[in-house]
């Protein structure tokens, strides 16, 4: 019979998909030619991001570590929903964070900057779908539970694959360029943790 280990390795390997999302709102290198409108706007974009980073990266940590052989299944219970409580939280957060900087002061600034805030709001609404999704297993019957987190490792890899279409696209060209500058947005890529295959 399948414990619940592989499967909870398989949520865990998924999850780690998703902190890529946190990562693409670091950026990457090069200047914005001095705008300095927009390094006000990045600076308090990457800001209000990095804790919500480290909130996420501490969610991924504890699934991470429940799963040994010997966790019980009320205990992944428990640590799963936290983590997808705790994400579905920061993800609104940095959607907030968007949403109070504003416009980014480029060529359709507004519309980029709706579009990331509403994906955030979404993959904020996804996690605590998952949550419930969680609360709701079944621990009295390992097989069951098993079955359930795999459902749930499913919906993460879908969660993980899509929703970060808007973001990368607010950060084409100077917006990604005047983030990539800012010290917290530096601190947030490093933090995250590398894709498990």
């Amino acid at each position: 019979m399948e414990g619940t280990n592989p499967v909870n390795k398989k949520l865990a390997a998924a999850l780690s998909g998703g902190a890529v999302l946190v990562l693409a709102l670091s950026g990457c290198g090069g200047g914005d030619d001095g705008n300095d409108k927009l390094d006000a706007w990045a600076k308090q974009v990457c800001d209000g991001v990095r804790p919500q980073a480290k909130k996420i990266e501490a969610a991924n940590a504890a699934i991470q570590k429940e799963t040994s052989d010997n966790s019980t299944p009320e205990a992944v219970r428990k640590t799963d929903a936290e983590a997808f409580q705790a994400m579905s939280d920061a993800y609104k957060a940095i959607g907030a964070a968007v949403n109070s900087a504003g416009a980014p002061d480029v060529d359709g600034g507004a519309k980029k900057q709706q579009d990331a805030v509403k994906e955030l709001n979404g993959i904020s609404t996804s996690y605590a779908g998952l949550r419930k999704q969680v609360d709701d297993l079944n621990t009295k019957d390992q097989a069951k539970f098993a079955d359930g987190l795999k459902d749930i490792a499913t919906e993460l890899d879908k969660l993980s694959q899509s929703g970060n279409d808007a973001l990368k696209t607010l950060e084409e060209g100077d917006v990604g360029k005047a983030m990539a500058q800012q010290d917290t947005c530096k601190a947030a890529a490093a933090s995250a943790p590398a894709t498990a295959g």
